[in-house]
């Protein structure tokens, strides 16, 4: 009785194979299996546009032989019954041995990390520091005014973008002043949240302010006290951070304002 195949490639839509393969594959070792799985990919591309796999989230093994045949990491597939990695090759793509086509796939499967641009704005006319913050809609606490860097944006860019967004204000960036990693949090992913540097501006600068109706209730020149009573306590370290790094006092990098 002949033996099912370790590899094969079935149509699955129009133009698009899709690749499996059994067990027996890997016991060979991961890099003769990518010679196999490389040899499976270019027989599939010749009558379909795309060929692909998808892999459960904790085989680390079959991983690593779809990235080295190839294939590029798509994403995260979610079911029911198991999470699967999507990997997958176009017939269009660049070849693997030139350098274009090497970068991409590296890029593919790379960690990316979440970047967060805000702004250090402080008040002239108080006898005590004072530091713009705003009030969000979409969580009780107040925090710097900014946000999230779109993919293939300058940080620098970002956070003057979104204090423009946010609050009708044209600020350009400053120096960055601070460096503050955010672990993994209520759901969300670790983070970068740089801080720039927004310089001393009169308290009158409120008045110009144009909140962001979906983002933004309203936006307050605090003393550091007021801070701590309305900023979760990772925020309001992170101002007292900030302002220690403008001051020379403190040091540019800190995580979770620490």
């Amino acid at each position: 009785m002949s033996q099912p195949p370790e590899i094969s490639h079935a149509t699955v839509d129009d133009g698009v194979a899709r690749l499996t393969w059994t067990s027996d594959l890997t016991e060979r070792g991961w890099q003769a299996a990518v010679d196999v799985v490389r040899r499976q990919v270019a027989a599939a591309l010749l009558d379909h546009d795309r060929v692909e796999v998808k892999v459960a989230v904790d085989d680390a093994e079959a991983q690593r032989i779809a990235t080295w045949s190839g294939l590029r990491r798509e994403g995260v597939q979610r079911h029911r019954a198991g999470d699967v990695v999507v990997y997958a090759r176009l017939a269009d793509d660049t070849p693997v041995h030139e350098p274009g086509g090497f970068r991409a796939l590296l890029n593919s499967f790379l960690p990316r990390k979440r970047g967060i641009g805000q702004m250090l704005i402080r008040d002239s006319d108080g006898p005590e520091p004072r530091v713009l913050m705003c009030q969000l809609t979409y969580k009780a606490d107040w925090d710097l005014p900014g946000g999230v860097v779109e993919v293939g944006e300058s940080p620098r860019i970002a956070v003057a973008r979104e204090v423009e967004e946010e609050l009708s204000l044209t600020l350009e960036a400053g120096a960055l002043v601070l460096t503050d990693w955010l672990p993994p949090w209520g759901g969300w992913d670790d983070a970068l949240c740089l801080v720039f540097d927004g310089g001393v501006q009169s308290a009158s600068i409120v008045q110009q302010v144009v909140p962001q109706a979906r983002e933004i209730k309203t936006a307050e020149f605090l003393t550091l006290a007021e801070v701590d009573e309305r900023a979760a306590d990772f925020t309001a370290r992170r101002v007292r951070a900030a302002l220690a790094s403008v001051a020379g006092t403190g040091p540019a990098y800190t995580e979770s304002g620490r």
